[in-house]
């Protein structure tokens, strides 16, 4: 009976640790550069790609890493690793990408003195010229030599430009309906196309404002704009963010209230369905995996995985904003809304839809024709991207850089570093940390 429930023990054991990432290895072999992952364990993992900015993320299910994941001397697109713990027992790694890249993935087994690797190549899109390989500091290679040397990059082009070592977060604005499609019609007359245009001009200067912070918006004036022409000028910006500004209406006049929208899931999956049909290979959506080798359900998969993070992170800026609304005012709903709306179907970029209030309501109309309760709308929903943005920057952006992080009463370092997708580690090192343990109050530095 005990070897029964040894063997029990033993075989749940395997099964909750799929295999150990060892080490990771890259160097160029143009016209790719490789990522290798030595494993311990033939892997269980999933790969897509993100947007604004450029990333491959690789989640390997139940597993862990084996010391620190670094790689000496990045280049040819590659210039950052970072790997955080994912929900009970899985691991996400992140390579950060200086540009879009084509990303193909394959597993290979024990091989002399290898064992099982997961091998990540990335290429250039097609159409899109690589960078001198002169001009990239290159990983050295393994010399014939007994002797070893280290290859040296080579020096930048004199006459190359200062490049800004961070980009600023870009927060996409769409100022609902527009030209010959009014909107909502209030009880004196008011055009609902209007109010979302003022609305969202004042919210474009308090992002403006804000050091690390860029606002763009879909329309600067009175224009019709089709649905789907708005969430790809909010791509062509490369946004981080897009948050379309409405004026809700409802036959009963009584209604008042704000409300904040994401994509349902219903809607999800049906926008995926369209793009999947009407796209033989949707690289484009999910940030330049290639699709060309991968059967029906896989590419649904790989898109699905792109939607499900957007929003998720669409859910998280959505309570931030409906928190700040909260505090000017009624709401007509007290929790995120889920929605089908054409606006938030952007796989790759998260997306809120807020209805600042009820134009159909006379004290709500008023309000709304008030400049200094639109900057009061304003205020509250600039709180709200600039409290999200505060503890989930944009990787690759200024506020990235600048994280800090107040530790609240019953936080622990695993907690606080799987919430910014960093490891433990990098924060104990970033903080000078020997231990763990950190005091309520604290106020750590994240990297």
């Amino acid at each position: 009976m005990r070897w029964l429930v040894f063997l029990s023990i033993l075989m749940l054991g395997e099964s909750v640790l799929a295999a150990d990432v060892k080490g990771i290895r890259a160097w160029q072999e143009p016209p790719r550069t490789r990522v290798v992952f030595d494993l311990s364990a033939e892997p269980e993992y999933s790969v897509f790609t993100m947007r604004n900015p450029d990333r491959v993320v690789i989640d390997f299910k139940r597993s862990r890493t084996r010391g620190s994941l670094t790689v000496p001397g990045m280049g040819s697109g590659l210039k950052g690793i970072r790997h955080a713990r994912r929900g009970k027992g899985d691991l996400r790694v992140v390579l950060d990408l200086e540009r879009a890249m084509r990303v193909k993935d394959s597993t290979l087994g024990p091989n002399g003195q290898y064992g099982h690797r997961l091998v990540v190549d990335l290429t250039a899109p097609a159409g899109t010229r690589a960078p001198s390989v002169e001009a990239v500091p290159r990983i050295a290679e393994r010399p014939a030599a007994a002797t070893p040397a280290v290859a040296k990059p080579a020096p930048e082009p004199i006459s190359k430009p200062a490049v800004a070592k961070y980009r600023d977060a870009i927060v996409a604005i769409d100022a609902g309906h527009g030209g010959q499609d009014v909107g909502a019609i209030g009880p004196s007359g008011v055009y609902e196309k209007d109010i979302t245009l003022q609305v969202a001009r004042e919210l474009a200067a308090l992002i403006d404002a804000q050091p690390g912070m860029r606002a763009v918006l879909t329309r600067e004036n009175d224009r019709y704009l089709k649905l789907r022409e708005r969430m790809d000028r909010a791509r062509a910006r490369r946004a981080d963010l897009f948050i379309s500004i409405h004026a809700d209406a409802f036959r009963d006049r009584r209604v008042k209230g704000s409300s904040v929208y994401v994509l349902s899931q219903r809607g999800a999956s049906s926008e995926a369905a369209k793009w999947l049909a009407a796209n033989e290979n949707a690289a484009d959506l999910i940030g330049g995996v290639s699709l060309d080798d991968k059967d029906d359900v896989l590419k649904s998969v790989l898109l699905d995985l792109s939607q499900t993070a957007s929003i998720e992170a669409s859910i998280g800026v959505a309570r931030h904003v409906l928190d700040g609304l909260k505090g000017i005012g009624p709401v007509h709903r007290k929790q995120v809304q889920h929605a089908g709306f054409m606006v938030l179907k952007s796989p790759d970029i998260p997306s809120i839809l807020v209805e600042t209030a009820f134009i159909s309501n006379p004290a709500e109309e008023k309000r709304l024709r008030s400049q200094h309760y639109r900057r009061k709308l304003a205020r509250a929903m600039f709180a709200g991207i600039n409290s999200y943005f505060s503890s989930h920057p944009p990787p690759g952006t200024r506020m990235a850089e600048v994280r800090r992080h107040k530790v609240a009463r019953g936080d622990t370092l695993s907690e606080i570093a799987d919430r910014y997708a960093v490891s433990v580690s990098s924060i104990k090192l970033a903080n000078n940390l020997s231990s763990e343990f950190v005091r309520a109050g604290e106020v750590l530095r994240i990297p």
